[in-house]
Parts: structure tokens; C-alpha cells; sequence
């Protein structure tokens, strides 16, 4: 059986609450109150107490939110609204000081919460996330679910690509394949990009057709129990890779073979990108690489921490990041090859298949 986190995280909050002078915390981002309460709704106002958790809202979630949530907290629904169903909860515990969370709280809302009562509205910042970047080992199962459901959705549909198909039928069979084996959904728009569109690191899949000889980047994802695994491969469609198109992908495989091989909890996250970018620098390929090396994945797929030129924070024991080097050539293409990794106590460990051979799609 699974042990159930959600008291352990909710004390976690609470230390850190007692340590910033809150009274309360209102968690209104919507992975943090999945991580704090198992609640999976697309509305609710979380708020943590020193004594108690309360989720509160609406009618939609009357039956969901307690069978959710269980003994994790007390769960106030209410049909007409809810932020004056927050302001009664309020009024009973009397804080003084309420934290917020400043990236995700609008000025609409900060206006709302304010007008409930008097009390010190106090922004923090990755209060909640800062605990969600080590994941437990229930965390990581899910994620190595998500990548092997998205790995076998790759294989099925990459033997029926051929050049003269557009990229959004590709990226629609992508999908269908990724749904039919329990993906819950895509984590993001999922990126099918040819010939020179490959050169855009985050393309947007169109109706353009597949040239013969041409990179086709797949970029996509699959969520198990929320959880998200991000892949990445190129491949050749319909002919077999010149020279160019073989240094350059060997250029990026070298590359991430590296930061795979090396990358681990302690070192900065300067450091990790360093792993892959060098080895692109000295190729004279520096230039091409123009984004970070990696993020932090979980219930998001873009969390902490992160692997680029200027993070100089530590990765943290247990943490799932990417590792995906690219080069990117305007008006030619672009190679870049994403894998997830866990970084463990013996080092890293990649929970996706790694299998970045070039593959010729003839």
C-alpha cells in the first residue's frame, strides 16, 4: 500500500508557516492543492491552518472533494460563492497574517481575499513547491509509468510515419495513442515539427507537410495519476540522414550522453547544464543552444528546480528533472533529444528509455 503524504506535507507547510510569522496560508494553485489534499477539481481555495486544512469549493465538487480528500482536510462547499464561504472560515480563526501565494494569486483575487477581513495579506513564494521538488518514491513510480505509456505510444505510431503527411495528423495519431493506453492528458500542447520548423524549439504543430529527407521533432507527454513524464526525439523521415543531419545529431546525443551520465543531486543547476552545453560549445554549436538544459518534473511539467546557465541553486536528493540539449539552425532544422531522470542517493537514474539511436524512417 502507498503511505499517504498529504499530514506529512501539510506539517512540512505548517514548519515553515510558524517560522514566517503566518496565521494561515491560502493555497490557490492547483497542483500545490492536489500535493496538500489529493484533490483533483478545477476550482478551490486551500487554506492551512495551525491546527487544521480546510478546502473550500463549489457544488461541482460536492460528491469528488471528500471522497478526494479524506481525513487530509475539512471540505466547505458552497453554491453561491465561494470566496465569502472562505471569508466565514476566516472569521472563526481570527489570523493575522495570511499568506499568499504571490505568483499565482491575481490582483482580482488579492482584492477579494482583502476584503474578508483584517489581517496582514503576506505574499510568499514557492512556499508549497520548494517541498514538491523530492519526490517519494510513489511520486516517481507514476512519473516512470508516464514515460513508458508515452515510450510505447511512440513506437506504435512512428513505423506509420512517411513524408507528404502533415504534422497535425501525426501529432493527432500521437495523441490517440497516447490516450488509448491511460495517458489522463497531454501535459502540453504536443509539438510535431518538420524541416525547418524543427528549428523552433517550441513549435507550435501545423498542417505543413513532412518533406522527403526532413527532421520531424516530436515533443510530448503523457500524466499518470497526475504525474507527467516530457520526450523528446527526431527523427528522419523518408530518406536516409546526410552528413550534415548525422554530425549535428551526434553533436546533441554526445551531449545529453554526458549530462546523463553525470548529472546529480548537489551540483548546482549552472553546473548540470554546463554538462551538455560544453560539449555543444566546442562542436561550434554554442549559439544553437539557446535554452536551458532541463526542469524539474512532477505534477507539473515545468517545476523546480532548473537546469540552465543561471540557476545556482543546489538539485535536491530525489528530485525528477529533463535532460534535453538541442541544436536549432535557422532555415535548416534543429535536433534536440529529451529523457526524465531521477536523481537518487547512487546517482542518476534515467526512468525514460533513452533510446536516442538516429532513426531513419524509410
Amino acid at each position: 500500500m502507498t503511505a499517504d503524504r498529504r499530514h506529512e506535507r501539510q506539517l512540512a507547510v505548517r514548519d515553515v508557516m510558524t517560522r514566517d510569522g503566518l496565521d494561515a496560508l491560502l493555497v490557490t494553485h492547483l497542483p500545490n492543492i492536489r500535493y496538500l489534499t489529493g484533490f483533483t477539481g478545477s476550482a478551490g481555495l486551500l487554506l492551512v491552518l495551525p491546527g487544521s486544512t480546510v478546502l473550500v469549493t463549489d457544488f461541482r465538487y460536492s460528491a469528488q472533494a471528500p471522497l478526494e480528500v479524506g481525513n487530509s482536510a475539512s471540505v466547505e462547499i458552497d453554491q453561491a460563492n465561494v470566496w465569502n464561504r472562505l471569508g466565514r472560515v476566516l472569521a472563526a480563526e481570527g489570523p493575522a497574517a495570511v499568506g499568499v501565494e504571490g505568483g499565482y494569486l491575481t490582483l482580482r483575487d488579492a482584492d477579494r481575499l482583502r476584503a474578508l477581513g483584517r489581517f496582514n495579506v503576506v505574499p510568499t513564494a514557492d512556499l508549497v513547491e520548494r517541498f514538491r521538488a523530492a519526490k517519494a518514491p510513489a511520486e516517481v513510480s507514476a512519473i516512470i509509468a508516464a514515460a513508458t505509456l508515452a515510450q510505447e505510444a511512440l513506437a506504435e505510431v512512428l513505423p506509420s510515419i512517411r513524408d507528404g503527411e502533415r504534422e497535425i495528423d501525426v501529432a493527432a495519431r500521437l495523441e490517440g495513442a497516447l490516450r488509448r493506453r491511460g495517458s489522463e492528458w497531454h501535459p502540453f500542447q504536443t509539438i510535431v515539427a518538420s524541416g525547418p520548423r524543427a528549428a523552433l524549439p517550441h513549435a507550435r504543430t501545423t498542417t505543413r507537410t513532412i518533406g522527403r529527407g526532413e527532421w520531424l521533432l516530436l515533443d510530448f507527454g503523457a500524466q499518470v495519476d497526475g504525474y507527467c513524464a516530457d520526450l523528446t526525439r527526431t527523427v528522419v523521415v523518408g530518406a536516409r540522414a546526410d552528413d550534415r543531419q548525422r554530425a549535428v545529431y551526434d553533436v546533441v546525443r554526445r551531449a545529453q550522453a554526458r549530462a546523463l551520465a553525470h548529472v546529480a543531486a548537489g551540483m548546482t543547476g549552472r553546473e548540470a547544464d554546463a554538462l551538455a552545453r560544453e560539449p555543444i560549445v566546442t562542436a561550434g554549436f554554442g549559439e544553437a543552444f539557446g535554452h536551458s538544459l532541463g526542469h524539474g518534473l512532477g505534477l507539473e511539467v515545468h517545476e523546480a528546480p532548473r537546469l540552465s546557465p543561471t540557476a545556482e541553486a543546489a538539485l535536491p536528493l530525489h528530485a525528477v528533472v529533463t535532460v534535453e540539449p538541442g541544436v536549432y539552425l535557422p532555415g535548416w532544422g534543429g535536433v534536440r533529444l529529451e529523457d526524465d531522470v531521477y536523481l537518487g542517493p547512487d546517482g542518476p537514474r534515467c526512468l525514460s528509455d533513452n533510446r536516442t539511436e538516429l532513426i531513419e524512417l524509410l
